[in-house]
């Protein structure tokens, strides 16, 4: 196992195929955080991104599992900082907020503080429509489901506490991740600061490995099953609902007949209609022991940071 590195600010960059702008990257951060360690994973690169950065001036490492949430899950387990800047290795992202971002971790007031790409040039300088789009309806779906009011959902610039990054389980493998990060922020009741930040657009030479179309898909699926896991009664509280009114609807007529007759004519409407009933009762009790579940489970989150809070000061 790889010992574990010990720094006051730590910026993390995950890479893949960035051999056009890491050295830029690497030499703006170490201008503006210069007593920061700067560690650049190197994820299956085929174009020498790891000599550019080593030369550049940064700690290169490897992670060789393909995905941004896998170099991540990597880089938490590693290091150890009190504050950690994460950003992307494609100078989309401006180095002169990163002192605000740490100051705000280092001080005590965020735990988590989100560079918010959307409320400042991002429309304007990002040409994928589509990405636009979905940037603006994962927004809408997150702060809809779990009533918050985060305005930048999906960058790649965040600064985080020891406390988050610690207490943080990564379960995504691919860009999803920071869908998943603001989730768990958010279901955790962290002390999250937004901040907004210049984007600019790749330079020209330089190619996203975001794909639109698969990696929106796995984000939705993503935002979906963490309200599952997060918000059972809710989920399943819906679905008994409207297994509840199906069953109802198609029974209907076999019960006014009933009432009116004295005889069941339509057995199927009414066999359809007890199965339905059956799921909504057994949905609404799954919902009920799942959120009882989730609520130990915030109660064990509360007492495993203060664990780590105390381990954290044996420390230093």
């Amino acid at each position: 196992m790889k010992s574990k590195d010990k720094s006051k600010i730590a910026v993390l960059i995950p890479c893949c195929n960035e051999a056009k702008t890491i050295e830029k990257v690497v030499k703006d951060y170490k201008k503006v955080l210069p007593d920061a360690d700067i560690y650049v994973y190197d994820n299956n690169s085929s174009d020498g991104t790891d000599e550019i950065a080593r030369k550049a001036g940064a700690i290169v490492r490897y992670e060789y599992r393909q995905g941004k949430g896998n170099v991540i899950r990597t880089m938490f387990r590693e290091i150890d900082a009190d504050c950690y800047l994460m950003i992307d290795g494609d100078d989309t992202y401006p180095a002169e907020n990163a002192k605000e971002m740490c100051d705000l971790v280092l001080n005590g007031k965020a735990d988590m503080v989100i560079g918010d790409r959307l409320s400042s040039t991002y429309f304007t300088e990002n040409k994928r429509l589509f990405h636009n789009f979905g940037n603006k309806m994962v927004r809408w779906l997150i702060n809809t489901m779990f009533k918050n009011k985060v305005k930048d959902i999906m960058t790649g610039y965040r600064a985080f506490s020891y406390e988050f990054v610690k207490g943080f389980p990564v379960l995504s493998k691919g860009f999803e991740i920071e869908t998943e990060m603001t989730i768990h922020a958010v279901d955790k009741n962290y002390k999250l600061v937004e901040i907004p930040v210049s984007y600019r657009d790749r330079p020209e030479g330089s190619v996203s490995k975001l794909n639109t179309y698969s990696d929106g898909l796995k984000v939705l699926k993503t935002i979906a099953t963490l309200f599952k896991e997060y918000k059972p009664a809710i989920f399943f509280n819906t679905l008994a609902l409207i297994f509840f009114i199906i069953g109802v609807v198609i029974g209907l007529p076999a019960y006014i007949g009933y009432f009116q007759t004295g005889l069941v004519e339509k057995f199927p409407s009414l066999i359809v209609s007890c199965f339905s009933i059956m799921m909504a009762l057994l949905f609404f009790m799954t919902g009920l022991i799942l959120q009882v579940i989730v609520k130990k489970q915030k109660q064990n989150y509360e007492l495993y940071l203060n664990l780590l809070e105390v381990t954290k000061d044996k420390n230093n």
